[in-house]
């Protein structure tokens, strides 16, 4: 019998999955829910992956609720909840895998993660909790089972960070045979590694996950015991904002803790997410600087309070409610703080309006090839706003939305002082984001940070005429650069939709100055992706004022939307 509990225990440590809520509610029929996390930890910031299992094997049809409030640390200062119902049929099991957004990253070095997950409903009521350790200034590091078995040990104390909430882990093991099928699951990870082996037993909408988490700046870390060719395994041979890195390991599969930790760290050409939206934005971030300072109106403020006061105090005392009739101070008294509040409220409407406007920064890559006809995008945002009637608003485009901590100021909410109490709320709901909270608050300064998988059949297409192109994007371009493989360098100037285009010849030296204007305009990661995608043959880059960027909410009014387009030119 101790050796059957044993071979439990050491099973359930070894598995690549994290079973938060396994509620029992009726053992003879063997009814019973089951909520298993796909990742062994929840990631700082994104989606975690979970697996619902609803085994009803009752003659009545039964419906769940599982609640999901999650939080950066244990004193929940960044709070985001969510919500999903589920019903399966009498004598039917129903097996969904659902994404529970979890709550940003903190601008601190580490944090702990806290999910507190509640079951409700027909089929019994539990709660559980899933807690991780995250060293923000780390990578964060998505390991498959057969590498994190024998090396964690090593590769936690190769890392040798701690803080109050416990010692940070190096990564989350996950099994590649259960690997979800949407890039979001893998979205608040900077890094996955695994062996060939691995990859060659990952379901195929596993693969393309990667490969579209890839394409948006991942890193894919794959350990060989020999020779791989990566076009013949499906890894594509340019991976757009990503890289790709082949590693040879012993069959042991031991790994260097400390080259592992060189590889995620160092030679990540991207910087680690977490470290990127702490640091980035909080600082001279050039969009926020280009959007220009709030002035305030101190001394017209100051004139109605003097107003007020003299109103108040010795015109009512001794004109509204004089000696002999000083009951009037009853009614006189609020009615004049009455109308002055109304008239602060109008100075406030007149001086900010209803709503808000800000500025958009937008890096894109078209990929037409390969029939994926995708856009993966990557959008900066800032906004000032006015006053607001509603915190409610939904977007359409499944995405990675995250709030970013700005410069302290009084118009900011939310920035690096870790003593702000902030609800960052998102439901999915049928290929929907409905978000709530303090996403936008009134009279405040926000800065956000999105990013997305986007179908297009827009491109930038090689003609059968020759040296012709022609642009199907459903807006004008106003400059394309194009680098042949010849390493020539190309210009061409309003471009129209549908209509076709010649470019010019021009100079290195006329074309590096603009690319590096461009790229200094966006924070250090976005500008060092933007730098590397100059260094390709055959790709474009080109820019417009025209294209929509990611919708957030509706009462903001964008008075520019800069995007860079950059993509391979699809042949004729």
């Amino acid at each position: 019998m101790r050796q059957l509990l044993l071979l439990f225990l050491l099973a359930s440590d070894l598995s690549a999955q994290e079973t938060i809520i396994r509620e029992v509610y009726d053992a003879k029929t063997d009814t019973h829910v089951e909520v298993v996390a796909l990742f062994s930890k929840p990631s700082p910031g994104g989606y975690l992956p979970v697996r619902v299992k609803v085994a009803n094997n009752l003659r009545t049809p039964a419906s769940i609720q599982l609640s999901f409030d999650c939080a950066t640390n244990y004193s929940r200062e960044n709070r985001t909840a969510s919500t999903f119902r589920f019903s399966a049929l009498a004598g039917k099991t129903l097996t969904q895998d659902i994404l529970v957004p979890l709550s940003p990253s903190t601008g601190t070095s580490s944090s702990g993660g806290n999910i507190v997950t509640h079951l409700s409903g027909s089929l019994g009521d539990a709660t559980n909790n899933l807690a991780a350790v995250s060293d923000n200034s780390h990578s964060s590091v998505l390991l498959s089972e057969s590498l994190f078995t024998p090396n964690a040990s090593a590769l936690d104390a190769a890392m040798g960070s701690s803080s109050s909430s416990g010692r940070s882990e190096f990564a989350a093991k996950f099994d590649p045979k259960q690997l979800p099928d949407s890039w979001l699951a893998f979205s608040g990870y900077d890094s996955v590694i695994m062996t060939d082996t691995d990859w060659a037993n990952t379901p195929a909408s596993g693969r393309n996950a990667i490969i579209s988490w890839l394409r948006l700046g991942g890193q894919l870390v794959i350990f060989t015991t020999g020779t791989v060719n990566a076009k013949e395994i499906g890894i594509p041979d340019d991976s757009s904002f990503g890289s790709v890195a082949f590693k040879t390991i012993a069959s042991d599969l031991r790994l260097d803790a400390k080259e592992t930790l060189e590889v995620v760290n160092a030679q990540n050409p991207n910087s680690a997410r977490c470290k990127s939206i702490s640091s980035d934005f909080a600082g001279t971030w050039p969009l926020q600087s280009h959007f220009g300072a709030q002035t305030f109106r101190y001394g017209l403020f100051i004139a109605v309070l003097i107003l007020f006061a003299i109103v108040v105090g010795p015109v009512n005392l001794f004109v509204f409610a004089k000696s002999g009739q000083r009951h009037k101070l009853f009614i006189t008294t609020p009615l004049i703080s009455s109308v002055a509040s109304l008239i602060l409220i109008s100075l406030i409407i007149a001086q900010d309006g209803f709503g808000g406007s800000g500025m958009r920064r937008v890096l894109m890559e078209v990929r037409p090839d390969g029939d994926q006809n995708a856009a993966y995008v990557h959008q900066e945002q800032f906004c000032r706003t006015g006053v607001l009637t509603g915190s409610r608003f939904s977007m359409s485009d499944p995405c990675v939305f995250t709030p970013v901590p700005i410069a302290s100021s009084r118009w900011a909410r939310y920035t690096n002082s870790g003593n702000t109490q902030t609800t960052f709320n998102l439901q999915p709901n049928d290929g929907k984001i409905e978000a709530s909270g303090d996403w936008f608050q009134s009279r405040s300064e926000h800065g956000h940070l999105l990013s997305a998988l986007v179908s297009t059949r827009g491109r930038i297409e090689q003609t059968e005429v020759s040296h012709t192109f022609l642009s199907t994007f459903e807006f004008p371009i106003e400059t394309l650069y194009y680098c042949n493989n010849d390493s020539q360098w190309y210009r061409a100037d309003s471009i129209a939709t549908g209509k076709r285009f010649k470019l010019t010849p021009v100079d290195l030296s006329m074309v590096l100055p603009v690319l590096q204007q461009e790229a200094g305009a966006f924070t250090d990661r976005y500008k060092r992706m933007l730098e590397r995608t100059m260094k390709r043959n055959g790709y474009y880059i080109a820019f417009t004022n025209q294209a929509p960027g990611i919708p957030t909410n509706p009462g903001i009014r964008w008075k520019e939307t800069r995007t860079v387009i950059t993509g391979p030119v699809a042949a004729p």
